[in-house]
C-alpha cells in the first residue's frame, strides 16, 4: 500500500535533508526513497518557494544567477507554448 504524506511531513523532510547536508542522511531516517524526498526539494510548497533548492556550496550571487537562469528558462518556455497556442487558435478562423 502506498504512503501518503501531508504538506507538514514533506516540508518538515525538506528541512530534515537541509540539516542533514544530504537527501541520502534525511531518507534513511525517515525510511523514504531519495528520489520522493528530492522531488519534493525541487517544489516550491515545500522548499520555503525557492525556485530552486538551496546549495551550499554557492554563494549568495551564484545561488542568484541559478535562480534567475531558471526563471529565464520557464518564462522562454512560456513563451514558446504561448505562441504555439495563439498558432493553433488562429488555424481556426
Amino acid at each position: 500500500m502506498a504512503r501518503i504524506f501531508d504538506e507538514s511531513f514533506k516540508k518538515m523532510a525538506v528541512e530534515l535533508s537541509y540539516l542533514k547536508g544530504s537527501v541520502a542522511e534525511a531518507t534513511k531516517e525517515l525510511d523514504l526513497d531519495a528520489s520522493r524526498l528530492s522531488k519534493w526539494r525541487m517544489d516550491p510548497r515545500f522548499n520555503g518557494g525557492a525556485v530552486l533548492p538551496f546549495n551550499p556550496k554557492l554563494g549568495p550571487e551564484e545561488q542568484e544567477i541559478r535562480t534567475l537562469k531558471k526563471r529565464l528558462k520557464d518564462a522562454e518556455l512560456e513563451n514558446i507554448i504561448l505562441k504555439k497556442a495563439v498558432a493553433i487558435f488562429s488555424k481556426g478562423d
